[in-house]
């Protein structure tokens, strides 16, 4: 694993983060291999319940770097195709690894950094946070599944506008219009961030990863098949040691202690 990630091991808990600052994060095929690596390791770590993803620094990620392999030159074109699959791995990663993963948008998010953060579970940004849809200024379309998130998100209007336009906004607006769930001021970003991220790791984590499939099928299907989907994780989750756990702490009035995965 390279430099330009960094994990910090917490107790139930990992830390990922960005750490290219003075790119401003932008990605490169190192950290991505490595944030995907992570992601690996975090999963087969039964010990490890959940996940934070930030970034070093005055921002969370400026998106693809510019330059290297992604630079039109004198041999022709690059393959932009094959430089976003491996974006397009990282969105598919975040999403379908069976932990929460919390997002801190510290500072500037562009690009294929903007869809990082919505491909993880909850996103909370500091107040100066900033999300910017620059792939039209270099003549690029949205990419890393950011035209689908915005689209569910925000809407189609102000997805097209965004996206069109080569827009930014700031995190309360991102707030407002549902893109997000959460502002907090700068100084108290990381303390929440790792305090929600503590607390998601006491909670059941097997039927969290439940709810991720859920939410994640949502868009493909109707109403009926759904429904047969949420009978099915429901059934799932009724069977668990931590269904029984939590029923006998109701009942007893005292807080919880859920097993979770493993």
């Amino acid at each position: 694993m390279s430099d330009s990630l960094r994990t910090e091991h917490h107790g139930g808990w990992r830390k990922l983060v960005l750490n290219r600052p003075e790119k401003l994060n932008a990605a490169n095929e190192s950290m991505l291999r490595s944030l995907l690596a992570a992601l690996d390791a975090a999963e087969s770590d039964t010990s490890c319940r959940a996940l934070l993803l930030s970034g070093e620094g005055r921002g969370f990620c400026a998106g693809q770097e510019l330059g290297g392999e992604v630079m039109p030159g004198p041999e022709g074109s690059p393959d932009l195709g094959r430089v976003a699959d491996l974006h397009h791995a990282v969105v598919r990663r975040l999403r379908s690894v069976p932990l929460p993963v919390v997002c801190a948008v510290n500072g500037v998010a562009a690009g294929a950094g903007v869809s990082y953060a919505l491909a993880c579970d909850i996103v909370l940004a500091a107040r100066s946070a900033r999300f910017a849809m620059a792939f039209v200024k270099v003549g690029l379309v949205p990419d890393s599944g950011a035209s689908y998130f915005l689209t569910h998100l925000i809407g189609e209007a102000r997805a097209r506008a965004l996206a069109m336009l080569g827009e930014t906004i700031d995190a309360t607006c991102a707030e407002a219009w549902g893109m997000i769930w959460r502002v907090v001021d700068d100084t108290a970003l990381s303390r929440e961030a790792e305090t929600l991220t503590a607390s998601l790791a006491n909670a059941p984590t097997d039927t969290l990863a439940r709810m991720k499939r859920l939410f994640a099928a949502v868009g493909n299907h109707g109403l009926d098949t759904q429904l047969d989907l949420e009978r099915d994780a429901q059934a799932a989750s009724g069977r668990s040691a931590d269904y029984a756990e939590g029923v006998r702490a109701f009942l007893a009035k005292r807080p919880p202690h859920f097993r979770g995965r493993g």
